[in-house]
């Protein structure tokens, strides 16, 4: 096994850089998701690592070795597309075999090999067909099973499973997962799904416009944002930011039209910055309503809804709070009408504070 570590990981195309400065370190077999908008470079990051994409400056380090240089074949690695990338006039024996045979393995390793990966993968009766006859969801097994056949020292995943229907996803997602925990390899996964990479990962790193944000567990990444970018991703629905002036000494927030009192827990970052703009972040689910018991100290407030989604389980309101609109998780019994009047308690202890120029956490 092996990690991984990007040293200062720079790529350019012409003049523009879409990997700045790169510097990340994934652990022997850890589970790593690389997440972020469409143009992050996230999948350049990974292209990178197996040799697909030149790196412009830094390095790239595998275990031990340094791949600047390396060509893909030597770096000891399996990748999964998005498109599956599976040979269409080859079986499913076929494809699982071919890596293998480029190896020039004997054809007795090569058969175990491929039999204990496709009973792990629960594809063995499809080793007799070809691409064509098999669904999305069968051809994603047949483009793992490619990759883990190898029992190579990292797995790269680019976004495969982008092509599956909602239900398929949620399925294969917790087979990948086992998957990686029962092999104990290093893995590396990229997405633009924010659920996908919160329930997969080990640790994530969020990534915007070829920089890194954060990285850390989805716990810490969800409760305690870097910054603004890294708190609006994360989580549906997103978090709520209010722009607000400090004010008495740092014990009061004035909001468009409304003020939020500092719990204790926030003084400490507040005081002595009377004046200064912020901006507030707080979670939808963070935002009571029907009665239920807030945690610490709160704070109610009167919206107006003006747009309901039910979802089942709940309904997601967005409510009119003076000059703001706020987005709320309540619960499905106690949704409001369009136009009337809803009393949200906020949990002030779960508030976030950013800077207004920076946007970067203010912590205390």
């Amino acid at each position: 096994m092996a990690g991984v570590r990007f040293e200062g990981a720079v790529k350019r195309f012409g003049k523009t850089a879409v990997i700045r400065g790169l510097d990340l370190e994934i652990r022997d077999r850890e589970f790593m998701v690389l997440v972020g908008p469409s143009g992050c470079g996230k999948s350049t990051a990974l292209r990178m690592v197996a040799g697909l994409e030149e790196i412009s400056d830094g390095r790239i380090v595998i275990g031990d070795r340094v791949v600047n240089d390396l060509p893909p074949k030597d770096r000891d690695i399996a990748m999964v597309f998005q498109s599956y990338a599976l040979y269409p006039h080859m079986t499913v024996r076929e494809n699982l075999e071919f890596g293998l045979k480029i190896r020039k393995l004997p054809q007795a390793e090569i058969d175990t090999l491929v039999n204990e990966t496709a009973q792990m993968l629960d594809i063995g009766h499809l080793l007799g067909r070809k691409p064509k006859e098999l669904s999305g969801g069968q051809r994603q097994r047949v483009a793992v099973g490619r990759a883990i056949v190898r029992k190579p020292a990292v797995f790269l995943f680019d976004e495969p499973l982008s092509n599956l229907d909602a239900k398929l996803r949620v399925q294969m997602r917790a087979e990948i997962s086992k998957l990686q925990q029962r092999l104990q390899t290093t893995t590396i996964y990229v997405t633009h799904d924010q659920v996908e990479a919160m329930t997969m990962g080990h640790r994530v790193a969020v990534l915007k416009d070829g920089d890194l944000m954060q990285v850390g567990t989805p716990l810490e990444l969800y409760e305690r944002p870097a910054n603004v970018f890294v708190g609006g991703f994360l989580g549906t629905p997103p978090m709520n930011f209010i722009r607000a002036m400090i004010a008495d000494g740092g014990g009061r927030l004035a909001a468009a039209g409304y003020e939020l009192p500092v719990p204790a827990s926030l003084r400490p970052v507040t005081a002595g910055k009377d004046g200064c703009t912020v901006v507030v972040g707080v979670r939808p689910e963070n935002l009571l309503s029907g009665g239920k018991a807030p945690r610490g100290e709160s704070l109610k407030l009167s919206a107006e809804a003006e747009i309901t989604e039910p979802l089942g389980h709940e309904v997601i309101v967005h409510g009119r709070v003076g000059g703001d609109l706020l987005v709320a998780a309540v619960d499905p019994h106690h949704a409001p009408a369009l136009g009337q009047r809803i009393d949200l308690v906020v949990e002030l202890e779960a508030l976030h504070l950013f800077d207004a120029e920076t946007e970067r956490r203010l912590g205390a």
